[in-house]
């Protein structure tokens, strides 16, 4: 099943959706093809930040330094339900722009998955800074990726295109305003790192359209929230 997703590499929420959606279609038996798209959530960043993440975060939401210690240990403890060890303390975030392109030099080998999850694993668990050059070549290494390749992407505006069309697309067309987002078929939608069942839920619709060969609009159809999932009932 094709399922395309925008997320940024520096959102917790993006690599818990991920993990669950995984978790899922593994327990289904369903084998995804997966289409990753770019989607900054903060394209002015700098390279890397003089604080640390808690601080940044804090006075962005308007939030007490120790009200988003607590906020990170809530999705530390979330993501550690899906295997992920998310050491929130050491988290170094940064412009995440190249990593993007990166990520779709990869895609274009078949290393789609591997690069999303490599740079994932390095902010989360590692606390690399995840916009300075050396970290992002290191990452590239890491999944194979050819060094003379990554130097030219690096080196100019290489790939840039494929991110900024995404990010197009993301806003234009599918009125995103967070991630992660999820289409599945082309034809269904879901917003954010939903409960399990919510993604189980949404691709069994999937495989029951596909096999009914109905055409559905992912905006009306089946749009999930962060609170609630509408899924309409097979008729």
């Amino acid at each position: 099943m094709r399922v395309d997703i925008w997320s940024d590499v520096v959102c917790p929420f993006c690599y818990i959706g991920k993990k669950r959606l995984e978790h899922v279609a593994a327990e289904a038996g369903i084998e995804l093809d997966v289409h990753w798209h770019s989607f900054e959530l903060d394209p002015d960043a700098p390279t890397s930040h003089d604080t640390s993440n808690t601080e940044r975060l804090a006075k962005k939401y308007g939030r007490t330094f120790e009200e988003m210690q607590e906020m990170q240990q809530n999705i530390a403890s979330m993501a550690a339900q899906e295997g992920i060890d998310f050491q929130w303390q050491k988290a170094n975030s940064g412009n995440s722009f190249n990593a993007h392109r990166i990520i779709h030099l990869a895609q274009s080998k078949g290393l789609g998955n591997e690069a999303e999850e490599a740079f994932f694993h390095a902010y989360m668990t590692e606390g690399l800074a995840i916009g300075e050059r050396e970290v992002v070549e290191e990452i590239a290494s890491r999944i194979g990726l050819d060094h003379a390749e990554v130097e030219f992407v690096l080196d100019s505006n290489e790939l840039s295109d494929f991110v900024r069309h995404d990010e197009k697309i993301a806003h234009e067309q599918l009125n995103i305003s967070g991630v992660p987002f999820f289409v599945f078929d082309q034809k269904l939608a879901l917003s954010g790192a939903q409960p399990k069942e919510v993604f189980l839920q949404v691709l069994q619709k999937a495989l029951t359209q596909r096999e009914n060969d109905a055409v559905a609009e992912a905006s009306s159809d089946a749009v999930c929230s962060d609170d609630s999932c509408d899924i309409p009932q097979k008729s």
